[in-house]
């Protein structure tokens, strides 16, 4: 059963595979309930783009966490949501297909993991959040008020992920992002820390077939139950 929480210290954990709509929806639920929205995909996102400029291979483990130790990623929370690598303005190349190829790689790395979670951690403990990802309701907001799990079809992920990129002027087939989700899909679900599945007290919501505007309702409807 879930507890009542004051509506600005409120903790929403929103975790799901890619092109789940956890993003989108995220942002939504924040600015309606005027909580602090995170992004920790664009956080792991910034580290993959950060050691594929380096030239760095991703399957060295050791040179990769290095560059995340030393690396600085700052989200901007205005309504541009920019994101900031080293100082770089990096919001559109983190969400090329090489990205997104790499970011599962980097993110199955322990010390990689283990610094922007407790960075993720520090930025929840500055009030209420709204905070996506792959591991937010069972590793790093465990305590997290309201747990949703967002699912949907390979097929109905693919697409939206392969209208992101050609919305952002990428030239990338269909088939190529769809060959990626399941590979990514693949990676989340068997790496050793952390694997992508849903809380045990998670709330599991299939977005296929389902509008934004639908399943933000849906999420604002369950947030209510935890808030006095």
């Amino acid at each position: 059963m879930m507890k009542k929480r004051q509506h600005q210290a409120l903790q929403i954990a929103i975790d799901g595979p890619a092109g789940a709509g956890k993003s989108t929806v995220a942002k939504i639920v924040a600015k309606q309930l005027q909580l602090f929205y995170l992004d920790t995909g664009a956080m792991y996102r910034a580290i993959a783009y950060k050691v594929l400029k380096s030239g760095v291979s991703m399957e060295e483990e050791a040179r990769v966490s290095q560059i995340a130790k030393h690396t600085e990623v700052v989200l901007d929370h205005s309504e541009e949501r920019t994101v900031w690598c080293d100082g770089e303005d990096v919001t559109q190349q983190i969400r090329s297909p090489e990205v997104s190829r790499a970011v599962s790689v980097v993110a199955a790395y322990p010390e990689v993991r283990e610094r922007l979670v407790e960075l993720q951690r520090r930025e929840a403990e500055r009030g209420g959040v709204v905070m996506d990802g792959r591991d937010i309701g069972t590793h790093v907001l465990p305590k997290a008020d309201l747990k949703i799990f967002l699912t949907a079809t390979p097929e109905e992920r693919a697409k939206r992920r392969w209208k992101e990129l050609k919305m952002a002027g990428k030239d990338v087939s269909f088939e190529e992002v769809a060959q990626d989700m399941v590979q990514r899909d693949r990676e989340d679900t068997e790496r050793e820390i952390s694997p992508l599945k849903p809380a045990g007290d998670a709330i599991i919501l299939d977005t296929t077939g389902l509008s934004v505007d639908e399943l933000v309702a849906k999420i604002l409807m369950l947030a209510q139950e935890v808030v006095p």
